[in-house]
């Protein structure tokens, strides 16, 4: 199992950017890929971007392609989603998640996570 921790969030303005962070402990973080997601208030959660192991290949949601950059230092044990040109409905709970110790290729499914944080709140005003 590996531990996730998101932040990075907060309160910003439409056009405006934010980058969040996602910090991992308690296995080998590298040997899996990861993705971030999010939900909104009264809605289900939805895929945003994914990675694979490497960082050398990512898939992004239809709603945040151009806009939204995942990346990851494995050295680090971390991962990052650079977002830009944040509009209010990109407003919701962004969620790191982790596939499967070994699962090295992208998922964009929710349900071939393994492992999930808590969140962190993006708010972004009109």
């Amino acid at each position: 199992q590996v531990q996730l921790v998101e932040s990075g969030g907060g309160l910003v303005q439409a056009g405006g950017s934010l980058r969040l962070s996602c910090a991992a402990s308690g296995r080998t973080f590298s040997r899996s890929a990861m993705g971030w997601f999010r939900q909104a208030p009264g809605k289900e959660r939805e895929f945003v971007a994914a990675t694979n192991w490497r960082g050398t290949n990512t898939v992004y949601g239809d709603s945040v392609k151009g806009r939204f950059t995942i990346s990851r230092d494995n050295a680090k044990n971390t991962v990052y989603l650079e977002m830009n040109s944040l509009k209010p409905e990109d407003t919701a709970a962004y969620y790191c998640a982790a596939r499967p110790l070994g699962a090295v290729v992208i998922g964009t499914e929710q349900r071939v996570y393994a492992d999930w944080g808590r969140g962190t709140q993006v708010t972004v005003s009109s």
